[in-house]
């Protein structure tokens, strides 16, 4: 199994439903694929560096998984279908990404303890 993490970028036109159920889409895509899903966390409405599609802003999303190399295509396959998607970045972490990636959620998990 390989650890991956993806990154992808909704259209800011959705309701919060909907962002909410395309979130769950490809969550749904990654554990029907035999795919372990490690974190997910919701970046928020963000301001993008350039404009994609006439549109200056995006619903941003990062989901850490574990998985066979085959969930990749399929979920890159599922990315490029959904057109409420404007961007989408995925790639397989190394031993360092990985550690790196938990330091950063048990910063994240003390921070809000904290509040």
């Amino acid at each position: 199994m390989n650890n991956y993490e993806t990154v992808f970028i909704v259209t800011p036109v959705l309701s919060d439903a909907q962002v909410e159920e395309v979130r769950d889409k490809f969550q749904g895509v990654i554990t029907e694929n035999g795919g372990q899903l490690v974190n997910v966390e919701s970046w928020g409405l963000k301001k993008l560096a350039y404009p994609i599609q006439k549109k200056t802003s995006g619903f941003y999303f990062l989901m850490e998984f574990t998985g066979e190399g085959s969930i990749i295509n399929t979920l890159e396959t599922q990315y490029r279908r959904d057109e409420r998607i404007i961007r989408f970045l995925t790639f397989k972490q190394d031993k360092f990404a990985v550690e790196y990636s938990a330091k950063r959620r048990a910063k994240l998990a003390e921070k809000s303890k904290e509040e």
